[in-house]
């Protein structure tokens, strides 16, 4: 078990290794054959390094839960048996070793039919070989004594020694890079490319080069799909149209599904910077255009566009969007030619709600492209009690042209299905809720609720408990919102909401915040539920399932906030994901 260990450390380091001899070697992907279907390059390993030698970073992780659980398995004590051996046949410490043999780059790609391979580059090419060397020697010696001597052998091809440990994989050292395939004859066509006897590689694709222009200077890693044949691949494809006929998908994707059918390369590129990390997506697909079925998702004039997310108290996240709603739905025989049964349940349902009203022309056409989600902590109020199970408020928020006149027709769509609600639950003999109506900021709003008269236990209310629906018209917009205290304060941010400078930026149609610390609370403030879920759901003990939702807590703690924005710049449609980190100070910065 120990030589499998450090055998599995030792091909654990080769595929992250770098460069270090007199001659510079030429880019990695001119070794790559222009087969493969996906690559991923870590160009700047140094700044995964800096990570190692973060001491915030490193006292964070080895004190947490996760850590501690993991140090008390055997397999952690073989594992630091194995890097303390090669720390003392290497004569140096892991992290530097690391460094060393990984510090010039590191290249995955993985080919048709489960082909694999890798590239790494060592800053240093003597202690490679003497890695090499090492495994080599517990391998063979592993070997011997399983009297399977020919599983590890070598043979000179050309200028090359290859090796293989197990007569599967084929590894070989060109100079002080370590070059890995997962097959037999795979590693041949990488040798021809380095030794300039072929010049089919991945670098000689206009697929590939117009992609990789697409990675701005100081990149740590470069992740790039040839999507052109990796679309058709059968789960892909149908991912790809379920994404387009679900009509709840295809209207919050917004043509995203659409460009990915049109693609013929996808990239995403990692940007480390002090504080947090970024990652940027493209692709040539196009989504974009008022024009076509998609253009529900797309502003059709200059400055209009999308608006700022709103703030509240305890905000956890938010999100905006450019929806044409009047527009999606006029093209629901276009977009979904296949009508659902769920679409004809809406349409059934919208019918009676608002009775018998066209929903083209007469409930969608009313509303405004612009529609915004608020999910908040929630206040409970003391007089009425705390549920067990604590969950967020939530609202949703549409823009209208008419609200003095559409807010009638609403109000009677929500009290109709208020009335409903009400109905099914007195059919199963559950308690209904209370319709009342309130004034905030001069704004009346409409909200229900459950009694909590005859509850013995204010401490621990049922989960029903967490909702009181409200309906408000503020600001020319309409609030949807799971609380009443949760539409009071956007009834006050709408209040402002026109007083702040907006200048819709015209490449974006959607955009999505999350603020770690409310995040990571609300999640600690329903640990046991969570436990509880883990258990029923996965069959875990409750031991496991705790250890589980102890490291998603771990992590949701060094969130400081995510930011997701999707749009198109006319030549590229691209997603943005933005991550701050809590307590977590990297020097590294590009």
């Amino acid at each position: 078990m120990v030589v499998r260990i450090v055998l599995a450390l030792g091909l654990l380091i080769f595929p992250l290794s770098g460069t270090s001899t007199g001659q510079t070697p030429p880019p990695v992907d001119r070794w790559i054959p222009d087969r493969v279907l996906l690559t991923l390059e870590i160009g700047r390993p140094e700044v995964l390094f800096e990570l190692l030698r973060d001491e915030t970073i490193v006292e964070q992780a080895t004190t947490s839960s996760a850590w501690e659980a993991f140090s008390k398995t055997p397999d952690y004590q073989k594992l630091r048996f194995a890097v303390s051996y090669l720390e003392g046949a290497l004569g140096v410490d892991w992290r530097t070793a690391l460094e060393q043999l990984a510090g010039g780059g590191v290249t995955l790609a993985i080919g048709p039919n489960k082909e694999a391979m890798a590239i790494v580059e060592a800053r240093d090419a003597d202690l490679l070989g003497r890695l090499h060397e090492i495994v080599l020697t517990f391998v063979g010696n592993g070997a011997a004594k399983a009297k399977d001597g020919d599983r590890v052998r070598s043979e000179k091809r050309g200028l090359h020694e290859v090796w293989t440990f197990d007569g599967k994989e084929e590894h070989a050292i060109v100079g002080s890079r370590f070059l890995l395939a997962n097959r037999p004859g795979l590693l041949d066509s990488m040798l021809k490319l380095a030794d300039g006897t072929d010049d089919a590689s991945l670098a000689a694709s206009d697929r590939y080069r117009e992609a990789r222009a697409t990675a701005g200077p100081g990149s740590a890693a470069f992740l790039w799909a040839d999507f052109a044949r990796l679309k058709h691949l059968p789960d892909l494809a149908r991912a790809l149209e379920e994404g387009s006929s679900n009509p709840l998908a295809a209207l919050m994707t917004g043509g995203v599904p659409k460009a990915l059918r049109e693609a013929s390369w996808l990239t995403t590129t990692l940007y480390v910077r002090s504080g947090g990390f970024s990652l940027r997506a493209r692709t040539d697909g196009s989504a974009a255009g008022a024009a076509g079925a998609t253009g529900f998702a797309w502003p059709g004039s200059a400055g209009d566009g999308l608006l700022p997310n709103l703030d509240v108290p305890g905000r956890i996240a938010a999100g905006t969007f450019y929806r044409d709603l009047h527009r999606f739905y006029a093209g629901k025989d276009e977009l979904f030619p296949e009508r659902t049964s769920a679409l004809i349940f809406f349409e059934n349902m919208m019918g009676i709600f608002f009775s018998g009203r066209d929903l083209t022309d007469e409930v969608f056409k009313a509303t405004r492209p612009d529609v915004r989600f608020v999910v908040a902590e929630q206040r409970y109020d003391e007089k009425i009690g705390t549920p067990e199970v604590k969950i967020p408020a939530f609202a949703a928020i549409i823009g209208v042209r008419d609200a003095e006149s559409f807010g009638v027709v609403l109000e009677e769509a929500w009290q109709k299905a208020l009335g409903l609600i009400n109905f099914t639950r007195g059919q199963q003999a559950q308690p209904g809720l209370i319709i009342d109506r309130e004034i905030h900021g001069g704004t009346k709003y409409t909200f229900a609720y459950f009694s909590s008269r005859e509850v013995d236990n204010r401490a621990q209310l049922h989960e029903r408990f967490n909702y009181r629906p409200t309906l408000a018209v503020a600001g020319g917009r309409v609030v949807l919102s799971s609380t009443d205290t949760l539409a009071r304060d956007l009834i006050d941010a709408l209040m402002t909401d026109g007083t702040v400078a907006n200048t819709p930026p015209p490449e974006l149609n959607t955009l999505f915040e999350v603020d770690g610390p409310p995040l990571s609370a609300i999640l600690s403030a329903n640990r046991e539920a969570l436990v509880h879920n883990n258990m029923i759901d996965e069959g875990n003990t409750r031991e496991a399932a705790e250890a589980a939702i102890d490291v998603l807590l771990e992590i949701a703690r060094y969130i400081g906030s995510i930011s997701l924005s999707l749009g198109s710049d006319g030549k590229h449609t691209f997603a943005d994901l933005d991550v701050r980190l809590n307590r977590v100070a990297s020097s590294q910065d590009g």
